[in-house]
């Protein structure tokens, strides 16, 4: 994602391993070549100079680590590797760990360079399990170098996502509209993540808009990037000098306040108070700072917040907050639509008010909110309900998300992946049609039967992988994507 600071910057510290009964050797010979193919992965990494044979060399491996600024590290078990001293190193690490060891070449090294990784990994694992440490394991945690650089390679996107969620503050402003219970959020699960939450009331941000009247010049600078991005679609071209000075209101408290955290995004009241009092609504704005990397989600959802923030780590790229609004009529589809393995019942329409970045739309028009014209202003020419940015969301490969505690501060999770259709939704609002095969099961016995609520997360790539091993490295492991049809769901009538 260019241009954007809302992001972490990866290391990756890789440290061999050896048990004191094989020759160090072979876990620095293994090392090495595991480094040269590191570099021809392009991953940014360090190899630490220690080889840990026991907790003092568990503890010089941590300090060379903490020098070199790495933020993530790799366990490397060139041979059995001594159980005690890699969990000790594992456990003191701050940030996310993978663990992989290496398969024997060939037949020349079964005569006495034999490593045992195979067998010293699970010892490994158990001994994480007594510290209760959650690592990333891949699918073939004993590998040749190159297959284990490609797994490196992906743990670097895993860890991003760890790294990101753990430095990240969520700021919100006013309570939840009312009737939107379906977005509660209870703040244990969230600081067990390591997010902290400032919550603030909307008489805060209507103060903090006043101040930031004097910042005129980054007003006028916003202003002009919004005409340029909006160009001939700049239907309210006195609208623009107010919205541009929302965002540079947004951007200046997040500046403001990071506090010890190094992320920020956002989670507002939006309605209905808001445009009364502002003279416009939000959601222009919230797609650009999506667009710079801070979503800011709608109607005070802060796992919402949460879940666009996982998803543009895992994807670098925007994300945005969609409903999982609405079923698709038939005579809505052209008769040679292309479903994506998907059934026409598996269908539906992620729509929201006008909330998406421009990069992430096929077409995009400035315009109002017709729902909020009809609550606030009776049909008449619009005027504080001006500000969305409405069209057909982009075509493409998608991923819909959703982290969310329940009302007991469990954390639970769903990933779907599928594609938006390129064919006109026919509606207003930010609208695509969404196919996801199997989706009409998923809807009904995971959606509703786990009471997750309307609003997701919508990736504009395929980043299932990496969030799902990111859940389970953050400790969260009840987690949902759709079934094959010829599996049923905990729930699902078998008859």
């Amino acid at each position: 994602m260019k241009n954007l600071a809302n992001v972490p910057e990866l290391k990756i510290g890789v440290v061999a391993v050896s048990r004191d009964c094989f020759p160090v050797s072979l876990s620095q010979k293994r090392l090495e070549v595991l480094c040269a193919a590191l570099k021809k992965k392009g991953v940014e990494f360090h190899k630490c100079s220690v080889v840990v044979e026991n907790e003092k060399h568990a503890l010089r491996a941590l300090k060379e680590l903490a020098a070199k600024k790495c933020n993530a590290a790799v366990v490397y078990l060139g041979n059995f590797g001594p159980e005690g001293p890699t969990s000790l190193l594992v456990q003191k690490f701050p940030g996310p760990v993978m663990v992989a060891a290496a398969a024997e070449e060939n037949k020349a090294v079964l005569a006495k360079d034999r490593g045992d990784a195979l067998c010293g990994l699970l010892s490994l694992s158990y001994n994480l399990g007594l510290r209760r440490q959650n690592v990333f394991i891949p699918q073939n945690p004993v590998a040749l170098p190159e297959e284990i650089a490609g797994e490196i390679k992906l743990f670097e996107s895993i860890a991003r996502v760890a790294v990101g969620v753990r430095g990240l503050k969520i700021f919100s402003f006013g309570p939840r509209p009312n009737d939107f219970l379906t977005c509660h959020a209870p703040l244990q699960p969230l600081f067990d993540l390591g997010v902290e939450v400032m919550e603030n009331s909307e008489l805060d941000l209507a103060q903090l808009y006043r101040s930031a009247a004097s910042q005129k010049q980054k007003i006028k600078t916003i202003g002009q990037e919004m005409k340029k991005e909006l160009g001939k679609s700049a239907a309210y071209p006195d609208l623009i000098p107010k919205l541009a000075h929302f965002e540079v209101t947004l951007l200046e408290f997040m500046a403001q306040n990071l506090g010890a955290s190094q992320f920020g995004v956002f989670a507002n009241k939006c309605w209905p108070g808001f445009e009364p009092e502002f003279g416009f609504v939000p959601c222009y704005v919230n797609g650009r700072m999506a667009g710079k990397g801070i979503p800011v989600a709608c109607e005070v959802d802060l796992y919402g917040a949460l879940s666009e923030y996982m998803l543009q780590l895992a994807s670098l790229s925007p994300a945005t907050l969609l409903d999982i609004n609405n079923s698709v009529p038939d005579d809505v589809l052209p008769k040679d639509a292309q479903l994506k393995g998907a059934d026409k019942k598996d269908l539906f329409m992620g729509f929201h008010c006008g909330n998406t970045t421009s990069s992430c739309m096929k077409t995009c028009r400035f315009s109002y909110q017709l729902i909020m014209n009809r609550l606030m202003e009776d049909f008449k020419t619009p005027d504080i309900t001006r500000g969305t940015l409405e069209g057909q969301l982009k075509p493409g490969p998608v991923t819909l998300f959703r982290i969310q505690s329940t009302p007991e501060c469990h954390l639970q999770s769903f990933i779907a992946e599928g594609e938006m259709l390129d064919v006109d939704p026919a509606t207003f609002g930010g609208t695509g049609i969404i196919a996801i095969p199997g989706f009409s099961r998923f809807y009904r016995h995971v959606l509703i039967e786990k009471k997750f609520p309307h609003h997701a997360g919508l990736g504009f790539k395929k980043a299932g992988k990496i969030l799902f091993e990111a859940l389970k490295l953050m400790g969260v492991n009840d987690i949902k994507a759709p079934l094959p049809a010829n599996v049923i769901y905990q729930g699902e009538n078998p008859f």
